[in-house]
């Protein structure tokens, strides 16, 4: 199956998660029924993103928030990539990604592996360690498609882990992410464009809108970015759902015409690679 459509969901985050929930169904229900494959939510869909917030939002797995992305993947037929929300186990809490198959099954869970521990001069500050811990793990989950690396926000910085997911068999790659009004205009598109081209994947970055009301107001701008680099679908900040039919196709094409993956000089470079087979 080369081809697959893709819905990312870029949902206004409140101070409910009740709410929040609601928004979710319906913003899936919508992509369900346009045809999508694959939904996509982004970073902290279900809680607002401040460390005042994980600890009261944090569920156990299964819970309410899980539950409803299982039954809601199982009732429609459709892959759900459930953004992250805060992951309570046992004293910790993570920033966590859970991923459902058509038949509602846990297929994956990504765990946020670099936290936001920032102080940008006249910008944002932030300190993700206060409240989260770091989790451990690649994720590269297997479709009937094709296999899809998952990662959240912060993590898409770090080349060496995108490197990782593609060398692990991803064509597409999926990022939850809630960059701000300092970071998202500086390195949001310039980052996605570039993940996407390094690795020859289709990338996409999926975002929470645009809410003034908030304490950490999102960026906006979800995007898909095919492996040549091309922007083929993207929001504003407003609320909205973007979908695009992608033809995995062009991965292969590309990759083959421009075999950047297999001129690698992995005898020069040092990078431990090990895990990736």
């Amino acid at each position: 199956m080369s081809k697959v459509k893709f819905a990312i969901c870029q949902m206004q985050v409140i101070n409910s998660k009740e709410a929040n929930l609601k928004k979710v169904e319906d913003m899936i229900r919508k992509a369900s029924y346009e045809g999508a494959d694959i939904a996509v939510l982004p970073e902290m869909f279900n809680c607002p993103y401040d460390n005042n917030f994980f600890s009261d939002y944090a569920e156990e797995y299964p819970g309410k928030t899980t539950k409803l992305l299982s039954n809601l993947a199982k009732e429609l037929g459709i892959y759900i990539v459930g953004g992250s929300i805060p992951e309570r186990e046992r004293s910790r809490i993570f920033n966590t990604s859970y991923i459902f198959n058509k038949n509602g099954e846990l297929i994956g869970r990504h765990r946020k592996i670099h936290l936001f521990d920032v102080d940008v001069d006249g910008g944002i500050t932030f300190k993700e360690s206060d409240t989260f811990s770091f989790g451990q793990d690649i994720t590269v989950i297997e479709t009937e498609f094709c296999k899809i690396g998952i990662a959240i926000c912060y993590d898409m910085r770090f080349p060496e882990l995108m490197r990782l997911m593609t060398l692990k068999g991803a064509k597409v790659i999926i990022v939850p992410a809630a960059f701000n009004m300092t970071t998202g205009p500086a390195h949001w598109h310039a980052l996605a464009k570039i993940r996407a081209v390094d690795n020859q994947v289709y990338f996409i970055a999926a975002s929470p809108s645009r809410n003034y009301n908030s304490s950490y107001i999102a960026y906006g701008h979800s995007l898909i970015v095919d492996p040549w680099g091309e922007i083929v679908a993207k929001a504003d900040e407003r609320e909205t759902v973007i979908i695009k039919e992608m033809d995995l196709h062009r991965v292969d094409k590309i990759r083959e015409e421009f075999p950047l993956l297999k001129h690698r000089r992995i005898d020069l470079y040092d990078i431990n690679e090990n895990n990736a087979y």
